[in-house]
């Protein structure tokens, strides 16, 4: 893209920066007594028809009054600055197949669950497995190690903490909207190169029939709105592939100073999850890290997550181009790990 065609400046409430944010604390969401019940009700009555939890969905994870709620929050995170903690479910005395239920189900309401992995897991469980981030084949949540910041393969990205680490593994989150506001005032021929159809590493779960990588633009204006995809690590791994497009020296300081923007902390902040705490985000406006962490020596007192990845029926209109990693752009249905 030429720089004299750079989409205009971005004017919308995902455009924020951190600190400002951060103060605004719209973004916290407290359930009452009668609202957690509601919720494990509904997760006991479910379970009780049903023995796995993939088979929860917004019809018969009935919540009589909060679902009203949830439609406001859903419009927060998609109409809005993109993110959400909502407080706090009592993990610590529920039962993880109930906490897992209800999850499961309060995420249904946002979206439809999405998979995973190659083998179709819909409800993803973030842990240190003891891998090491520099293995091509690895995805870096199964490891302690920083995440840096990314998208996700959904509309929507739901976690629920069910235990802290010893130290560390912090939630931070940036507006891409704001990336891309800074670059084009500041940097208008870097901000024109992530237009182009950048690779970025499958990691091993290749479907048949295509690349070991997709190839889709980390900025991308379509429709009057700005998507960004992004994951530096799996962009600078994809040049293991002869046939993958060349990052050149401006792709490459364009990528740093993407890095460098979402490091700021004039944009980002962070936020620490604590049991029961779930937390939703705007993948397509908002980038997401988690910094590393030292956990317990214990198996029981390690640092577990549960995600999800959202597909919402009433999300934004994708790029054709997104079908290469979404398998589709149909609202409701893209997105995931297409199955190898």
């Amino acid at each position: 893209m030429l720089v004299n065609e750079l989409p205009p400046h971005i004017n919308s409430p995902s455009a924020w920066f951190g600190p400002q944010a951060q103060a605004a604390g719209d973004w916290q969401f407290a359930l009452n007594d009668s609202e957690l019940r509601e919720l494990e009700q509904a997760a006991r009555q479910c379970l009780e028809q049903h023995a796995d939890v993939r088979q929860i969905n917004r019809e018969n994870f009935v919540l009589p009054t909060l679902h009203t709620r949830l439609r406001t929050l859903h419009d927060h995170l998609i109409h809005g600055p993109g993110f959400a903690l909502v407080k706090s479910l009592p993990v610590q005395t529920w039962s993880t197949e109930i906490s897992a239920a209800v999850f499961y189900g309060f995420g249904a309401h946002l979206g439809n669950p999405r998979e995973q992995n190659a083998k179709g897991d819909v409800l993803g469980h973030v842990m240190d497995i003891g891998l090491q981030a520099d293995d091509p084949n690895v995805r870096i949540y199964q490891t302690h190690e920083r995440q840096t910041f990314h998208t996700d393969s959904c509309d929507i990205v739901g976690l629920l903490c069910l235990q802290q680490a010893k130290a560390g593994g912090d939630s931070a989150l940036v507006s891409s909207n704001t990336i891309y506001n800074e670059m084009r005032r500041d940097y208008p021929q870097l901000a024109a190169a992530l237009f182009d159809p950048i690779a970025t590493d499958r990691r091993g779960e290749v479907p048949a029939g295509y690349k070991p990588y997709f190839e889709i633009p980390v900025f991308n204006w379509y429709a009057g709105l700005m998507s960004t995809i992004y994951q530096r690590q799996y962009i600078d791994s994809a040049q293991r592939f002869p046939e993958a497009m060349r990052l050149s020296g401006l792709h490459v300081e364009a990528l740093d100073c993407f890095d460098r923007l979402s490091n700021d902390t004039r944009l980002n902040f962070l936020m620490r999850l604590e049991p029961g705490d779930m937390q939703f985000v705007h993948n397509h406006t908002l980038l997401h890290d988690r910094t590393a962490f030292e956990d317990y020596a214990e198996p029981a007192k390690k640092r577990h997550l549960l995600r999800l990845w959202l597909s919402s029926p009433e999300a934004r209109i994708l790029p054709p181009v997104f079908a290469q990693r979404y398998g589709t752009v149909e609202r409701g249905v893209r997105g995931g790990v297409m199955i190898v």
